[in-house]
């Protein structure tokens, strides 16, 4: 089963013009949007979905107050859609849409929908470092950062839900999916990755109890640490919360900033995420601060030193 990841997760929301501010303003591209809500686009053509909580066309809700209602996984062919339907409609039931892609719900009841994956392939050069030791990436003349430089998000890089089992999860995921386990964080739960994807990561669990079942955040891949930190900043003067960041994880080694949300979830910029294959060793670690992130950082304003001491100095 070739599954890449998540090509759309779709919401059902309370106000449809403040998601769709906050969509637009965190970097994605409004497809066909109107007063109903709509598509949000990442460069790749992946992104964001959402309507009114009460529009018929969305799947139902889950039994909780969290937003999310179906996460659409993208997969390489149609024999991959014919693959997974074979395998899970023999505990469930699996509709087959007009357009081929197939809809069920996994073991915890959330709404998934596979399809022939609708990504663009992207050729766009990454972040470039100058180190010394190194050739340098940049040329001479070639500056590395400017006030207008776009940074905005490139694909859907993963989802993170909160579940009542951990194993349940797992199971469905890896034995039914073929997902694979890179990491895992005791207390917490595993990171996974599908076959047809090379991320550290595209989905991650957390335990959590029964009422708070739903999506905790969900990520979108930058062209490098200083486009999530121009991004990331830019967003904030705009008005818009950070939650937690700016760092850099262990796990996944990937440098991430979250921001809260009126979608009911966080949403975060992630960058430089570690690839692995089929012969990478899955660690584990008790969830906590140190395992959680290597740095952490405080988003403060802007300061020189000619304008007095730092914002939050001890004088």
């Amino acid at each position: 089963m070739n599954i890449i990841g998540p090509d759309y997760l779709v919401f059902g929301v309370d106000d449809v013009a403040a998601c769709c501010e906050y969509l637009d303003a965190f970097g994605l591209k409004p497809t066909d949007v109107t007063a109903a809500g709509g598509l949000f686009e990442a460069l790749d053509g992946t992104g964001i979905i959402i309507r009114h909580k009460s529009d018929p066309s969305l799947p139902p809700p889950l039994p909780t107050s969290n937003m999310l209602r179906q996460q659409v996984y993208g997969v390489r062919s149609a024999e991959d859609l014919d693959a997974i339907e074979a395998e899970l409609s023999r505990d469930r039931r699996v509709a087959r849409l007009s357009d081929g892609s197939i809809e069920l719900k996994d073991d915890h009841g959330f709404e998934l929908k596979f399809q022939v994956t609708i990504r663009r392939e992207l050729v766009m050069p990454a972040e470039k470092i100058n180190a010394p030791g190194a050739p340098a990436q940049r040329r001479p003349n070639e500056i590395g950062v400017w006030e207008e430089m776009p940074a905005l998000p490139r694909t859907l890089s993963h989802v993170v839900l909160f579940v009542p089992d951990i194993d349940i999860a797992t199971r469905f995921y890896c034995d039914r999916l073929g997902f694979v386990i890179t990491d895992t964080l005791t207390g917490a739960g595993p990171f996974l990755r599908p076959k047809a994807n090379d991320d550290h990561h595209t989905l991650f669990f957390i335990r959590t109890p029964e009422y708070m079942k739903g999506c905790e955040h969900l990520a979108f891949h930058m062209g490098g640490p200083t486009e999530l930190m121009v991004a990331g900043t830019r967003f904030v003067k705009k008005g818009y919360q950070s939650f937690w960041g700016p760092g850099r994880h262990k796990f996944g080694s990937n440098w991430f900033w979250y921001f809260n949300s009126p979608l009911g979830c966080h949403f975060e910029y992630d960058a430089d995420m570690d690839k692995h294959d089929d012969s990478w060793i899955a660690r584990e670690a008790p969830m906590g601060a140190e395992a959680s992130q290597i740095v952490l950082f405080e988003m403060r304003e802007k300061w020189a030193p000619t304008g007095g001491p730092p914002p939050g100095a001890k004088r």
